[in-house]
């Protein structure tokens, strides 16, 4: 394998990997602050891309890229108001049901209105054919746009949850939410705003990543799955351990094409869940205590 061809893989690795931390950044916020697993995080980031490239018909593109984050937030804000706040302390497996059932009503909202044609935002620098050489390897400028949007995610979550008080008020919530309803914190309203925040990030990765990937109706299963392989992976609560691990299954399968037909590349993420729920359920960087096992 040539130099350049291993700066290939590796690129790809990483665009990809970083595209499977920001769904798996999603999972974590909803899940710190909810304790849900929110298994529609996927069609966010389909909503993001499909409602930008509408909106570009009547708009420059980041008026359209800004707006349809704006919407997939308010689409998130609606379906935890419509789907989960009124629930009263509900099971976990009653949880996984009513998010892949959001899931699977997305996605059935989203072929009626958009159709099952691929689409795709342009490239937000240069286009299709425009290349940037590293180390004699030619990589698109859009993948410095993905790697770039999952760092800036990363710090800006870093500040808000540190800083502000609205970010300690969703970990105070994460933390003990009866101790912190009796400090006066409104919980339902922090749960609102984790759904808000995830559609966002998921919105804004789905507008970043169209233009290499394409958008499609049906996008958001398979980076479900990825999202929350990683979001295991990594442990589920950490930021920092989700990009690691976005990154680590990336360039697993960037690499794997060499050895593995493409039509495998799905099996490559399951495999791996599947290995790190049986030897370490907490993931790579997780405590047991954030996924539950301490009792063991």
């Amino acid at each position: 394998m040539t130099i350049e061809l291993l700066i290939q893989y590796l690129m790809a690795g990483i665009t990809y990997g970083s595209i499977y931390a920001i769904v798996a950044i999603g999972f974590n916020i909803i899940y710190n602050t909810t304790g849900i697993i929110n298994f529609a995080q996927g069609e966010f980031v389909m909503f993001g891309g499909m409602i930008a490239i509408s909106l570009l018909q009547f708009m420059p593109l980041p008026l359209a890229i800004v707006l349809a984050v704006l919407l997939t937030m308010l689409i998130g804000a609606l379906i935890e108001i419509c789907f989960i706040r009124w629930l009263k302390s509900p099971s976990v497996l009653r949880m996984v049901i009513i998010t892949i059932g959001i899931s699977i009503l997305s996605r059935e909202a989203a072929v009626h209105i958009w159709g099952e044609s691929i689409r795709s935002l342009p490239y937000f620098v240069g286009n299709e054919i425009s290349s940037v050489s590293v180390l004699g390897a030619r990589v698109s400028p859009q993948v410095f746009w993905v790697v770039a949007a999952c760092a800036l995610m990363v710090l800006f979550l870093g500040i808000f949850f540190k800083t502000t008080s609205v970010g300690r008020e969703m970990r105070a919530c994460a933390s003990n939410p009866r101790a912190a309803t009796l400090c006066g914190i409104n919980t339902r309203n922090m749960v609102t705003l984790s759904f808000v925040l995830s559609a966002g990030i998921g919105a804004f990765a789905g507008c970043v990543m169209s233009p290499i990937t394409y958008s499609q109706y049906d996008m958001g299963t398979g980076l479900a799955v990825k999202g929350f392989t990683v979001a295991i992976l990594g442990g589920l609560g950490s930021s920092g351990g989700a990009v690691a691990a976005g990154l680590l299954l990336g360039i697993i399968e960037a690499f794997s094409v060499s050895v593995v037909p493409l039509a495998f590349q799905d099996a490559i993420a399951i495999g791996i869940l599947l290995i790190i729920l049986f030897v370490r359920p907490q993931g790579l960087f997780g405590s047991k205590e954030a996924a539950g096992l301490s009792e063991f």
